[in-house]
């Protein structure tokens, strides 16, 4: 007869209960498979099927039972290691997001807003049209499975029961996220200068004929001109954005590094 103790149940538990609390974490934060359109019951399932498949390659468990103080200490940092995984990622659909909204601002689109049930706030037009693109980029340049990658291999560098989560992790995250600023700024860069040469132009026009109504000519040139330059400056910002995803793991890398040191 086949008897099961109590012993070998907390191991069984243990076992899969804690990778898969650092799968689901990235799941829930990371911009692809954190979407809405995404059911919750397929997340479950894809976070059980990952689980299932990496634990006969994971490092052996801490012998503490799930159902303890330090249990769910280490489930809460297990919890949010995957959480910091996927957030890195979607500070780089931010800064993309951000470039819309500058471009959309200075195309005068800044009243062009819907609600947007993903973030569950209104978006700039602008803004949308580059998060499509950038889950598009996202899907073609295989980000998912770079992410899916990424999370295994922290199984590994970092297994369970050897994070810290000291405030060296938590400031390299703070710090890769100054790179939204920058990287709107870069990516828009091209839109924001042709329409800046616009408006002056527009002024200047205006300035020697004062008859003509800014307000009837310019909006409509702006626009046109706004979405020829963004039209131009999608095809280079390809490789901007393929470089910030290469550079990604490497951060990734760093904080988990960080958290696993004392």
């Amino acid at each position: 007869m086949w008897v099961v103790t109590q012993a070998q149940i907390e191991i069984w538990l243990a076992t899969f209960w804690w990778p898969f609390l650092r799968i689901m974490g990235m799941l829930l934060a990371d911009p692809f498979f954190s979407s809405r359109r995404i059911p919750s019951p397929v997340r479950v399932g894809l976070g059980i099927l990952l689980t299932l498949l990496i634990v006969p390659a994971l490092p052996p468990m801490p012998s503490v039972p799930v159902v303890s103080p330090d249990g769910m200490l280490i489930a809460a940092r297990e919890l949010i290691l995957g959480f910091a995984i996927g957030f890195v990622m979607r500070l780089v659909f931010t800064a993309v997001e951000m470039a819309g909204h500058l471009a959309g601002l200075q195309m005068g689109l800044g009243f062009a807003s819907f609600y947007d049930p993903h973030n569950s706030g209104n978006t700039l037009v602008m803004a949308q049209l580059m998060s499509l693109m950038m889950i598009l980029l996202f899907l073609s340049l295989n980000g998912h499975l770079m992410m899916l990658r990424v999370l295994l291999e922290s199984m590994v560098q970092l297994p369970v029961g050897q994070i810290q989560l000291n405030a060296k992790g938590f400031e390299l995250i703070a710090l890769y996220g100054s790179m939204i600023f920058r990287v709107a700024v870069m990516l828009s860069l091209p839109v924001l200068a042709v329409l800046l040469i616009t408006n002056l132009s527009i002024g200047v026009m205006t300035r020697a004929a004062p008859q003509l109504n800014v307000f009837a000519i310019g909006f409509p040139i702006t626009l046109g001109i706004g979405f020829a330059a963004l039209y131009y400056s999608l095809p280079m910002m390809v490789p901007q954005i393929d470089q910030l995803l290469s550079e990604t793991p490497r951060m990734i890398g760093k904080f988990m590094k960080a958290f696993g040191s004392p």
